[in-house]
């Protein structure tokens, strides 16, 4: 990793990315500290280790939440509105079909309207995440409850929610890795520094008389930490090659092909996008919720899809092993890669090439599917076994799975892309 960071800082236009990637989230941290005009943010300190859906909640914000700032509701009503148009582009809205199948122009027609919708969701997400703390914290959080107020506060939050989609995709375009993955990451990293007084608070301040026992504690937790890292890892890089014959075939005086190679599928080929996903889809439910407390079925919801319980995890790794299925298929077409090696005269060996090669694609993206989402699903899930045992339950979502497999998957893709790029561009050739 250092060598990679160290060649890339060499390069010049790598080191530019680099700088530029550094100052976007720079902007990102200090607009996390600025606070919604007309509110008393002084309010909700404490309220996160009350609420587990708070809780995580300011976690993927970078803290933002804690402190009720422009960029509260972080990224995810934006990757709330992409789940959405993927899911409508698979048949549902013909058009937005058509467009997924004509490249680069039909994606951009595609991603405007990902942030039309973006804005959508982020009014709807601003007003209950508003009303809710209204409700919660009774009528001092808001300085001045008018309709202006709650209005100015609405558009606000769903601005810096725009800001940050913005900055994402500047980071996608000049910067290094996936600007988006790129932000919730360091909104996870940036938190945490609150494990260590979480730990010393609960298990040695609530224990005192049980040192050893709470050491013994730590140390397995930890220990567990480490080997679902080096697990994560060890998956994440993990990858079935499929043999690629090519025949020979002369084209005037010139022979092409003839060669043996291999494609590369990934045992997680969906990376961290499921894990995201479901967590996204599992916010919904208490957000609404937050409209009609009182009511017994809105009640129901809000404690159900809590973090904290067994049917949001169990909930969570159903959803996270069907997102992997469906976003495997989107990023890797089995129809269009069979096309393809027909075209180029190319068969896997022992399978025909054409209708053949589409069905054996399809078999092993969906074992290799089942096997990468089942990872997905266990290591999102597991850590709640882990901190129940140590007796930080109420504090799961600082030893959340799915913040750990998104750090690890962002940081590994985003050095493979770093130093894909730096091979490029070091590369010489023989005629100077």
């Amino acid at each position: 990793m250092l060598r990679t960071l160290r060649g890339a800082w060499r390069a010049k236009d790598l080191r530019k990315r680099l700088l530029f990637t550094l100052m976007v989230l720079a902007v990102y941290r200090i607009g996390v500290v600025i606070p919604v005009p007309g509110v008393n943010a002084s309010l909700l300190q404490g309220l996160a280790a009350k609420n587990a859906l708070v809780g995580m909640l300011n976690t993927f914000s970078g803290g933002a939440l804690n402190r009720f700032s422009i960029l509260s509701m972080s990224i995810y009503p934006y990757v709330t509105a992409s789940i959405i148009v993927q899911l409508l582009s698979m048949g549902v809205i013909r058009q937005w079909e058509d467009w997924s199948k004509e490249g680069e122009t039909g994606r951009a027609k595609l991603t405007q309207w990902t942030r039309y919708l973006t804005v959508i969701l982020g009014l709807v997400q601003s007003a209950a995440l508003t009303f809710s703390f209204s409700r919660e914290l009774g009528p001092g959080f808001i300085n001045d409850p008018s309709i202006w107020t709650y209005l100015v506060i609405g558009l606000t939050l769903t601005a810096g929610t725009t800001f940050l989609m913005w900055l994402g995709e500047q980071i996608t375009d000049k910067g290094v890795g996936n600007g988006v993955s790129v932000i919730i990451f360091l909104s996870i990293l940036s938190q945490l520094e609150q494990i260590i007084p979480v730990v010393y608070s609960n298990v040695f301040q609530a224990h005192p008389d049980q040192l050893l026992l709470n050491i013994v504690k730590v140390v397995i937790l930890l220990a567990a930490m480490l080997a679902m890292v080096v697990f994560i890892i060890y998956v994440q890089q993990g990858v079935r090659r499929i043999p690629v014959q090519y025949t020979q075939r002369q084209v005037g005086n010139t022979m092409y092909g003839g060669q043996s190679t291999h494609i590369p599928f990934k045992v997680n080929a969906a990376g961290m996008i499921p894990v995201i996903f479901a967590t996204s889809v599992l916010f919904i439910p208490t957000i609404i919720g937050q409209f009609f407390r009182g009511n017994r079925l809105a009640d129901w919801a809000t404690t159900t899809f809590s973090p904290s319980s067994w049917i949001y995890a169990l909930i969570e790794f159903v959803l996270i092993v069907l997102f992997t299925y469906f976003y495997t298929f989107v990023q890797l077409n089995p129809s269009q890669l069979a096309e393809q090696m027909q075209k180029n005269a190319g068969y896997v060996p022992g399978i025909r090439p054409g209708k053949p090669t589409e069905k054996y694609f399809i078999w092993l993206m969906n074992r290799l599917s089942l096997v990468g989402g089942l990872f997905l699903a266990v290591v999102a899930v597991l850590p709640l076994a882990f901190v129940s045992l140590a007796g930080l339950s109420g504090m799961s979502y600082y030893f959340s799975g799915t913040s750990l497999l998104i750090v690890i998957g962002v940081a590994l893709d985003t050095m493979r892309q770093l130093e894909g790029q730096r091979l490029q561009r070091s590369y010489k050739g023989f005629i100077r």
